[in-house]
């Protein structure tokens, strides 16, 4: 799969404005200023293909991107910033959990997104409970990795194993958008599901 191949296609700020879906979808999630838009770049070689703020909570709409044709990569909103106000939150859950809940959505894979520096959130674990019980397949990246010397890299590493439910059942992935730690191991995964996507499309990968 060619990582570079890949086009912004258009985003949209409410439910009821997302299109059916045309190929297998990646969705990415995670709260504000986790690193999002910044492991997107890094995972398709650009600078700003997903627009990256100094300001928490920016992305207030579903950016959708299509992937060499194969996939389409979905960057929810950040969920979790405490500046925007309460009728924007709302829409923001409406938007997300809408996306989510959608039966109707071929929904590949949601890339979940965790600050390695620090334990999940109420709201990241919230998030994983209701993957886990949605039954929606998802792997976790731990953004920010470079920032941790190697002790407490270690450390973090074995805490996040007892801080996260069912973690021995999830694939977690350390990641660190200066040196691109984790983006092969990423690319796999993506490679993987593009190459079944399309044997069950009866295509050859």
């Amino acid at each position: 799969m060619n990582y570079h191949n890949v086009s912004f296609l258009a985003s949209y700020g409410l439910k009821a404005q997302l299109p059916p879906s045309k190929r297998p979808e990646i969705a990415f999630a995670g709260r504000s200023n986790v690193g999002k838009s910044s492991l997107i770049n890094r995972l398709l070689g650009r600078k700003a293909i997903a627009r990256v703020s100094s300001t928490p909570g920016k992305t207030a709409t579903i950016n959708f991107f299509d992937l060499d044709h194969q996939l389409h990569l979905v960057d929810l909103p950040g969920y979790g910033y405490a500046r925007v106000g309460h009728q924007e939150k709302l829409r923001w859950a409406e938007l997300i959990e809408g996306y989510l809940n959608d039966d109707d959505r071929d929904l590949a894979l949601v890339v979940q997104l965790i600050d390695m520096r620090h334990p999940p959130t109420r709201l990241d674990l919230d998030m994983i409970d209701f993957l886990i019980q949605r039954e929606l397949p998802f792997i976790i990246m731990l953004t920010k990795a470079d920032k941790l010397n190697k002790t407490e890299y270690q450390q973090r590493l074995e805490a996040i194993r007892d801080e996260i439910p069912q973690s021995d059942q999830i694939v977690i992935i350390p990641f660190s958008a200066e040196t691109g730690q984790g983006v092969e191991e990423l690319r796999g995964v993506l490679q993987e599901l593009a190459d079944y996507c399309a044997e069950e499309d009866g295509e050859q990968p």
